[in-house]
C-alpha cells in the first residue's frame, strides 16, 4: 500500500472489481429472470434550483459495498445469516437509467416503465435514487395492482401540493401518493424538527388518514407502535428517504436534521415490515454523495441496502 492510501477492505477479504451492486448479475430490463432486481434512478422531476443533486448516488452506494462482494456467502449477523440463503433466489442488478434534467416527463416515463418491467417479471423492485421525488413515478408503476401500503421513512412528510410551481417534485411526493387509486394506506415515520411542510399541510395528511410515528415518539415507544400500523399479511411499498436516519451516521443529505433513527432501528423496521406484510417494493433515496463526510452515509446506506435485499431474499424463498 502506498503511503497515504487507505486501506482497502475489499483487498483483505479477496474482493475483484465490480460494477454492479454487491457483484450481483447484471439484470436486462428488456429480458428480466429475477427474484430481485435493483434499479438506479439518478434523476426524476428536479427543482430547477439545486437540480439533480442526487445524480452520483447509485454509483456511490455501489462502490461503498464493492468490497464485501467476495462475502456474499458470509455471516451478515443483521439478519442471521448469509445475505442470500437459498441459491435458487436470483437478484439482479439492472444498472442505471439515463436522464435528462430538462426532460422531467421522460424521467418519470424510463422509471414508471422499468418498474412495470420489473413487476411484470415477478421481481421485487429496489429502486436507488436520485432525490424524493423518484417515489412518485415508482410508485406509478404499481398501477392496476395492489391495493398497497406506503411505508414513508423520512424526516419530512413530502405533502406540499407543490413547491417552486413543482407539483412533482420531493416535497410533494406522499401527496401526490395519497391520489393513486391502488395506495391504500400511508404510514409515515420519522419526521422531525423544520421542513418544508406548512401546519395545512400536515393536517391535508392527517385529514387523508395518514398514520404518523414521528421521531421522538419512536425513540420513547419504539418500533411496535409503527409495526401495528402495518396490514398483516398486506403488500406494503417502502420508501425510504435517507435522510429519516440521524445525521451521525448518514451526514450526505441535503435536509440534515439531528434526532433521526440509528441504523439499528431501521434494520428492525424492516425486519419487523417483511414478518407482518410483504415487501412488494422498496426505494431509497436523497443521499447526497458530495456533502458525506469519508464515504460514512454512503458505508450506512449500503449496508442497509444489502440488509434489505437480504430480507427481500428471505421473504421469496
Amino acid at each position: 500500500m502506498t503511503e497515504g492510501a487507505k486501506p482497502d477492505i475489499g483487498a483483505l477479504f479477496g474482493a475483484s472489481d465490480v460494477e454492479t451492486f454487491l457483484g450481483l448479475p447484471k439484470g436486462d430490463l428488456g429480458n428480466l429472470s429475477a427474484d430481485i432486481a435493483i434499479l438506479g434512478a439518478p434523476c426524476a422531476t428536479p427543482y430547477k434550483s439545486v437540480g439533480a443533486y442526487c445524480r452520483n448516488a447509485p454509483k456511490a452506494l455501489r462502490q461503498a459495498i464493492a468490497g464485501m462482494a467476495a462475502n456474499l456467502d458470509r455471516m451478515n449477523f443483521d439478519i442471521g445469516g448469509p445475505l442470500f440463503p437459498d441459491a435458487s433466489v436470483k437478484a439482479v442488478d439492472c444498472g442505471d437509467l439515463a436522464f435528462d434534467e430538462a426532460d422531467s416527463a421522460g424521467n418519470r416515463a424510463k422509471i414508471t416503465e422499468a418498474v412495470q418491467a420489473m413487476l411484470a417479471a415477478n421481481a421485487v423492485p429496489v429502486v436507488l435514487g436520485g432525490d424524493d421525488s423518484i417515489p412518485i413515478p415508482m410508485l406509478h408503476g404499481f398501477e392496476g395492482r395492489g391495493p398497497f401500503t406506503i411505508l414513508q421513512v423520512d424526516a419530512h412528510i413530502d405533502w406540499r401540493q407543490e413547491h417552486m410551481g413543482e407539483p412533482l417534485g420531493l416535497s410533494s411526493t406522499m401527496r401526490r401518493a395519497s391520489e393513486m387509486a391502488h395506495i391504500d394506506r400511508i404510514v409515515q415515520v420519522g419526521a422531525r424538527g423544520t421542513g418544508s411542510a406548512h401546519p395545512d399541510d400536515y393536517q391535508a395528511a392527517l385529514d387523508w388518514g395518514v398514520d404518523f410515528v414521528l421521531a421522538p415518539e419512536l425513540h420513547r415507544d419504539g418500533l411496535a407502535c409503527v409495526l401495528d400500523k402495518l396490514p398483516r399479511g398486506g403488500d406494503v411499498i417502502i420508501c425510504f428517504d435517507v435522510d429519516a436516519l440521524d445525521p451521525a451516521i448518514v451526514p450526505g443529505v441535503i435536509g440534515r436534521t439531528p434526532g433521526g433513527l440509528t441504523y439499528q432501528q431501521a434494520v428492525d423496521l424492516i425486519l419487523g415490515t417483511a414478518a407482518r406484510s410483504r415487501i412488494a417494493g422498496v426505494d431509497f433515496v436523497e443521499y447526497v454523495p458530495e456533502v458525506d463526510v469519508d464515504g460514512l452515509g454512503a458505508l450506512t446506506v449500503s449496508r442497509l441496502i444489502a440488509t434489505t435485499l437480504g430480507v427481500l431474499a428471505r421473504q421469496r424463498a
